[in-house]
């Protein structure tokens, strides 16, 4: 729409640069500068791109501070740096008036921070598209906040104000008493003074005016960029103070605080942080609330956590001076007859309820503060009047869930969580019982307990710094410190599946036991392996001829263990060493174990091994030819074995048997005769002793 170019504006020379002076640095001083807008057509004035001292915030202002513009406004910057145009962007044109008027006030839009530029263009159109007169003495108006040297430095403290000041636009107000300081029943947070970010008081050297107690606060946003740098902030609040007293003819800045995205809290209207300041911030309830402004464009991003703590801290401690709840309502009455943004209808002099925590469109027809930040305002009022929300135990280190319950050897660790942020807690307590035993200061979040034997509650207290407790959910935790039993040491005996001269099919069991929770059991050599608390048995391999020691641990939910171990050693015996009575013929082959094995079809044949150990296994070769064979042990017929199988397959532990104990034993292994299929090849016996 607007065509690039346009004159150079030429004014007294400035240091291109920003924010706190650095050591040497020339102090560079707060510096407004004004453009008329021109217009070639009704209901348009524009300013052509166009060349200017260096400036970081800009708006538009009109004759006639009552005046509304009812149109669009939209500027865009030449970055100092970069030499490039930015994007067009809209200026707020609903800002609040002035509720008493001065000579020489204008209208104006809210002030958008720009960064170091040195280059401006606007334009201000009907936003219906009609070709209505526009205000007169349209202009662009630019701000550069300066440099103010040994000035930007944040105060880890409040430091004293001057109590002089004026705190609404009006016309040659009386000064009124200066009201003392009620104490709050919070904490003040920490506040950067108006020395602390350069104001130069002789731009607002009229008295402070005081409203007789602080009933709600407003929250607003400032307009602007929100990818300042923190660094910067100092010199956007310097920047607001001249528009405000400047360009709008105010005499001091209009928000009673200003806060930044890291949390840094700025006194805005002079006359005592701590004392009820007459604003002029929002039109019509100045006179019982104090403002609270967060930097930066809040429509769709939401303002930051350091921000809406710090926020929430500024609340809790204004309104705790006058013993009001912000999570409460409260009645006020109008100044003047208007409509808010929600088309809410207020008469001058008749009484409305609010928020004790309201958004400037509560009170205003105006976005501020934007979408997203009226959408946080619930947490605001929840963080600053407390109790602490969200508070739940995150973890027990050093403890073991089961179920419901924790089980613990005595000294856990207890860590907590809450949504409200550290600066509005008090402290915290840990709970045993019901008991303290345990206490951190609000930025505490985890602390070491000692529990005696036996079933406890855990939980953990906080305490806002309103003096509201709130208790997370409470924990049922056990302390013991009894380790579990086994009541059946490991065992090992041979099982049924394929034999090979490195392993035999073996099955571990063994049984453990707790006084509370028995959590798991460990294998722990020659093998790993962890186990259920249910399981007793776990098949494994063993190595012939090795002897290994089978080494477990069975561990409690409260961490106590206790070790068992046993060795065994599997031994393989070879037909070769069986007392023989029939016929046997020698086979050879890889697919037989130790590579041999000895065949007979002769029924009554038998093949006979005596050994000392606690498990047997006969080893076979299967085939559909293979006949049955009967099995004595220690004399006594123990089965009858049908060798016949589908598939060919080797080395077979067909049979097993295991004894509680080592003993001296005899298996013998008779040929049936089996008709049609009389043959049983056999490759020997494992025991393990």
């Amino acid at each position: 729409m607007l065509i690039g170019g346009g004159g150079v504006v030429t004014y007294a020379t400035a240091s291109p640069s920003d924010g706190a002076g650095a050591p040497g640095q020339d102090r560079r001083p707060v510096e407004v500068y004004g453009l008329a807008l021109k217009g070639t057509a009704a209901g348009e004035r524009k300013l052509p791109r166009t060349e200017t001292e260096q400036f970081s915030l800009v708006g538009v202002s009109w004759t006639g501070a009552l005046k509304p513009l009812e149109g669009a406004a939209q500027v865009r910057a030449r970055g100092l740096e970069s030499g490039e145009w930015g994007a067009w962007q809209d200026l707020e044109l609903n800002a609040a008036p002035p509720e008493e008027v001065e000579a020489g006030m204008r209208g104006a839009s809210q002030p958008l921070w720009v960064g170091p530029s040195d280059g401006v263009e606007a334009r201000v159109v009907h936003e219906d598209g009609t070709t209505g007169a526009l205000p007169k003495g349209l202009e662009v108006n630019l701000v550069d906040p300066g440099v103010v040297t040994e000035a930007e430095t944040r105060l880890d403290a409040p430091e004293p104000a001057a109590f002089v000041m004026d705190a609404s636009p009006s016309s040659s107000p009386s000064p009124s008493p200066e009201p003392t300081a009620p104490p709050s029943t919070v904490p003040q947070p920490p506040v950067t003074s108006r020395a602390g970010w350069g104001a130069d008081e002789s731009k607002s050297p009229d008295p402070s005016e005081y409203n007789p107690d602080v009933k709600a606060v407003f929250v607003h946003h400032t307009d602007g960029a929100n990818d300042y740098d923190c660094a910067e902030s100092a010199s956007i609040v310097r920047g607001i103070y001249a528009y405000h007293t400047e360009v709008e003819g105010w005499n001091d800045i209009g928000y009673n605080f200003l806060v930044d995205k890291c949390g840094t809290v700025f006194e805005g209207r002079k006359g005592g942080i701590d004392r009820p300041v007459l604003g002029a911030h929002t039109y019509g309830f100045n006179r019982e609330s104090a403002g609270i402004a967060v930097l930066g464009t809040h429509v769709s991003g939401a303002a930051s956590t350091a921000a809406l703590t710090s926020v929430a801290r500024v609340t809790a401690w204004k309104l705790g001076q006058y013993g009001a709840d912000p999570a409460g309502t409260v009645q006020l009455t109008a100044g003047a007859t208007q409509r808010n943004y929600f088309s809410t209808q207020f008469t001058a002099g008749e009484r409305y309820t609010f928020r004790r925590v309201s958004g400037h469109r509560d009170g205003f027809n105006t976005q501020c503060p934007g979408d997203a930040l009226y959408a946080q305002l619930p947490t605001v009022r929840t963080w600053a009047a407390g109790p602490v929300d969200g508070l739940r135990i995150a973890s027990l280190t050093d403890a073991t869930a089961k179920g419901s319950a924790y089980y613990t050897k005595g000294t856990p660790v207890v860590r907590w969580a809450a949504t409200t942020p550290a600066a509005l807690i008090k402290r915290y307590d840990v709970l045993v019982d019901g008991q303290a035993v345990a206490a951190t200061s609000g930025a505490g979040y985890a602390k070491r307990i000692t529990l005696t034997p036996g079933t406890h509650t855990v939980t953990v207290q906080a305490t806002h710094q309103s003096g509201a407790v709130s208790a997370a959910a409470p924990l049922t935790v056990v302390a013991e410190t009894t380790a579990p039993v086994f009541t059946a040491a490991p065992t090992l005996g041979l099982r049924t599946g394929t034999v090979y001269t490195g392993s035999a099919p073996v099955t571990l069991r063994w049984k453990a036991t707790d006084d509370q929770a028995l959590r798991q059991v460990r294998l722990l050599t020659p093998q790993s392996a962890t186990f259920s608390a249910a399981a007793y048995l776990s098949n494994r391999t063993a190595r012939p001829g090795t002897a290994s020691s089978w080494s477990m641990r069975a561990y409690d939910y409260a961490g106590n263990h206790r070790d068992a171990a046993a060795t065994y050693t599997p031994v393989v015996l070879q037909e070769s060493a069986a007392v023989r009575t029939g016929s046997w013929s020698a086979r050879s082959s890889s697919s037989y174990l130790g590579g041999r094995s000895y065949s007979s079809s002769a029924k009554g044949a038998s093949l006979t091994w005596t050994f000392t150990g606690r498990s047997a296994a006969w080893v076979v070769s299967r085939a559909s030819s293979s006949g049955q064979a009967y099995v004595y042990v220690d004399g006594v017929k123990a089965a009858t074995v049908d060798l016949r199988s589908s598939a060919t397959s080797y080395r077979q532990a067909i049979w097993t048997r295991t004894w509680s104990a080592n003993a001296r034993h005899t298996v013998k292994i008779v040929v049936v005769g089996t008709s049609g299929r009389p043959t049983v090849t056999t490759d020997g016996l494992v025991y393990i002793r």
